[in-house]
């Protein structure tokens, strides 16, 4: 066996990790909010209508700011629809997703239940620039976020919420680059709309974080063009370009689909670099961060072969949509994510793991029954809690393996994080399939003499995966051997892992 090594220097960093690196997204899709963290006359839910069993997973998996209310589903959105008294609000046809809203779940269900995860969580509101425009992204951020005396702002308080919600980040649409989306734009005609409304927003308060839309993936024909021509009109007016991936195995490609990193750290590399361009060319010393606030492994094939199925005539409500339920497999491509992620963190300062509930989801609920952990709950949960602090610098020597997709790629993936109290959480997955992959990690300058905790998610079966039937079958375990001697770090990484190594 071949030994991967690397060395982690407190000299040499990355960056700080901004919190909303592990935000999450409530769209209204499937059962991602009615059944999943909305449902009236569930035994565990609360006054509200918020299920308990629910909420205490969201504060497990320690999420931080929640992207709503889409998505695809924003560009048919009327705000105005979900306000007021819920049995008032009106039934709408959605077309993102051939569904009916019933408004049920609106923007003050948003709000109350973001209080009640915990102050961690911080609301991130997309505005619909599908099929609206710059008037009513005004009149809904002086609705959710004027203190008193106008017309709208009392109309908040007269609906029971007095208090403004303070939202402080806004999506300038979504997705706009794809044909698939409620009025799709060219760059330029978003480019357009979005500076105009961007600028109207921070005359209304100056202190506004936007985001503004990037390409939907690498793969669009337009992908760089789109940055470039968007960020062109608004690069003064935004803080933020998003950036949204979505991965699973094509063809039987299992090689290419565990090395999915290489994919997204290229798009992000790109982005920055595009973007850096433009500001160039602008000569601003302002730089544009990047919001990746769409990531996951989707299995998109299977939706798309469904949504060829719909009746036109059925607009069902709340439909078991994009339920796709992960293996130990795709538990380790996401956990190669979110190390992509933290890579990054220089210039990835917001990103949302879509979705929370049910669709896509590390979070899985039945109508009236229980609440459970998918084998992807574990990599964010423990990313979330030990990801905080600096990034180090970590450059792999690493055996390598041949992908399809991406050429020859690094059999491990790796990151390692600094916290204020000087420990380090070593992140790192190993992508080989059938072999050990022997690591050595030489620590300089760190002052580590011992190995806190040594867990992985790995199984004998990939295939493994936490069902309604079978909740618990898969959870990281501890990992035996582990040692550090003499500063450095010696350990085996089991095949087919993610793996999370605490240093103290």
């Amino acid at each position: 066996m071949h030994t991967a090594r690397f060395t982690l220097d407190p000299a040499f960093t990355v960056g700080e990790v901004n919190p909303r690196l592990f935000g999450s997204f409530v769209e209204h899709l499937g059962r991602c909010v009615y059944t999943g963290v909305f449902e009236p006359g569930h035994p565990t839910a609360d006054e509200a209508g918020l299920r308990q069993d629910v909420l205490d997973l969201v504060r497990e998996l320690g999420v931080t700011a929640i992207r709503y209310p889409g998505g695809n589903f924003v560009s048919g959105y009327k705000w105005e629809d979900s306000v007021g008294p819920a049995e008032s609000r009106p039934r709408r046809l959605d077309l993102a997703w051939h569904s009916t809203e019933s408004n049920r779940f609106g923007l003050s269900e948003y709000i109350a239940f973001l209080r009640k995860i915990g102050p961690q969580a911080e609301p991130m509101m997309a505005i619909n620039l599908g099929t609206r425009g710059v008037a009513e992204a005004l009149e809904l951020q002086e609705y959710a976020n004027h203190s008193e005396g106008t017309a709208l702002s009392d109309l908040r308080a007269s609906h029971g919420d007095k208090d403004p919600f303070r939202i402080r980040l806004w999506c300038l649409g979504n997705e706009m680059d794809g044909p698939w989306q409620t009025g799709h734009k060219t760059a330029e005609e978003y480019g357009r709309v979005a500076a105009e409304t961007a600028r109207a927003m921070r005359q209304q308060d100056p202190k506004v974080e936007l985001v503004a839309c990037g390409s939907s993936s690498q793969s669009m024909p337009t992908f760089a063009e789109w940055e470039a021509t968007v960020l062109k009109e608004t690069y003064d007016l935004v803080d933020y370009i998003s950036l949204h991936a979505y991965y699973e195995p094509h063809d039987g490609d299992i090689d290419s689909f565990l090395a999915s990193a290489v994919d997204m750290e290229s798009f992000i590399e790109n982005v920055v670099a595009t973007a850096d361009h433009v500001g160039a060319r602008l000569k601003s010393e302002k730089k544009i961060n990047l919001s990746f606030d769409e990531w996951n492994v989707w299995y998109l094939s299977r939706w798309e072969a469904h949504a060829k199925t719909f009746e036109q005539d059925d607009w069902p409500e709340a439909p078991r949509l994009l339920e796709d339920n992960y293996s130990v497999m795709d538990a380790v491509v996401f956990g190669s994510l979110l190390i992509a992620l933290l890579r990054h963190a220089d210039r990835v300062t917001v990103a949302c793991l879509a979705q929370l509930v049910n669709v896509i989801a590390p979070i899985m609920t039945e109508p009236g029954g229980p609440a459970w952990r998918q084998t992807t709950f574990f990599p964010f949960a423990q990313a979330s809690r030990y990801g905080r602090g600096q990034v180090l610098d970590v450059r792999v020597d690493s055996p390598t393996y041949e992908t399809k997709k991406y050429g020859e790629a690094d059999l491990l993936h790796a990151t390692a994080v600094r916290a204020e109290d000087g420990t380090v959480t070593v992140f790192a997955v190993n992508r080989g399939r059938t072999e050990a992959l022997p690591l050595e990690v030489a620590l300089s300058g760190l002052g580590l003499t011992s190995v806190v905790e040594h867990s992985a998610l790995a199984d004998a079966d990939p295939d493994a995966r936490n069902t309604l039937d079978d909740p618990e079958r898969v959870a990281p375990h501890p990992v035996e051997g582990t040692a550090l001697q003499d500063g450095t770090l010696s350990t085996v990484l089991q095949p087919l892992s993610w793996n999370v190594i605490r240093l103290a």
